[in-house]
C-alpha cells in the first residue's frame, strides 16, 4: 500500500511540474514558454492629433507590461508583440442645459491593438479599446488634457494587459 501511495504521489508531481504557468500579483497567468515582449509604436490616426499621445501610450504600455510581468522588453520582436494605432481622439459637448450651453465636455480616446503570440498563434487577437473622461465645460481642454490623457492611458493599458495575460 505504501508503494502505491508513493507511485501516485510521483505521478501527480510529474504531471503538475509538466504544466507550469506563472502567476503574478496582477492576476496575470503567463505561460512559462513566454520570456519576452515587444511593443511597436502606436501611430495616431485619429482626426484630432494630440502630438504626445502616440509616444505616451506606447511607453505606457511598455511600462505596464514590464512592471506587472516577468517578461523582458525587446527592441526587436518578442515572444508576444503589441501593435496598433490610435483611431479616435475627440472632444464633444455633453449635458446640454436649457440655455443651450454644455455643462460638461467629454474627451474620448480609442485605440486599436493587435496582440500576436508567436509561441501560440491561437492566442492572437485584435481589439479596440475606448475610454473617456468628462470635465466641466468652463475649463479649457488645454488646461486638463495632459491629466485626462494620462488617466485614460492608465485605464487602456490595464485593459490591454488584462486581455493579453489575464483572460478578462
Amino acid at each position: 500500500m505504501k508503494i502505491f501511495h508513493l507511485l501516485v504521489l510521483g505521478v501527480l508531481s510529474t504531471l503538475l511540474s509538466a504544466c507550469s504557468i506563472s502567476m503574478t500579483m496582477s492576476g496575470a497567468s503567463i505561460p512559462e514558454n513566454l520570456t519576452s515582449f515587444s511593443v511597436q509604436y502606436f501611430n495616431n490616426r485619429a482626426p484630432i492629433i494630440n502630438p504626445t499621445l502616440s509616444q505616451n501610450f506606447t511607453e505606457g504600455l511598455k511600462d505596464r507590461i514590464s512592471n506587472e510581468s516577468r517578461l523582458i522588453l525587446r527592441d526587436d520582436m518578442g515572444d508576444v508583440d503589441f501593435s496598433g494605432e490610435i483611431t479616435g481622439y475627440d472632444v464633444r459637448p455633453m449635458a446640454i442645459q436649457s440655455d443651450a450651453v454644455s455643462a460638461e465636455t467629454r474627451l474620448t480616446m480609442t485605440i486599436k491593438v493587435r496582440f500576436k503570440n508567436y509561441k501560440d498563434p491561437k492566442q492572437n487577437w485584435e481589439s479596440s479599446f475606448s475610454v473617456y473622461r468628462d470635465y466641466p465645460s468652463e475649463q479649457n481642454i488645454n488646461e486638463v488634457e495632459a491629466g485626462l490623457t494620462s488617466e485614460m492611458i492608465e485605464e487602456v493599458t490595464e485593459s490591454v494587459f488584462n486581455k493579453a495575460f489575464a483572460d478578462w
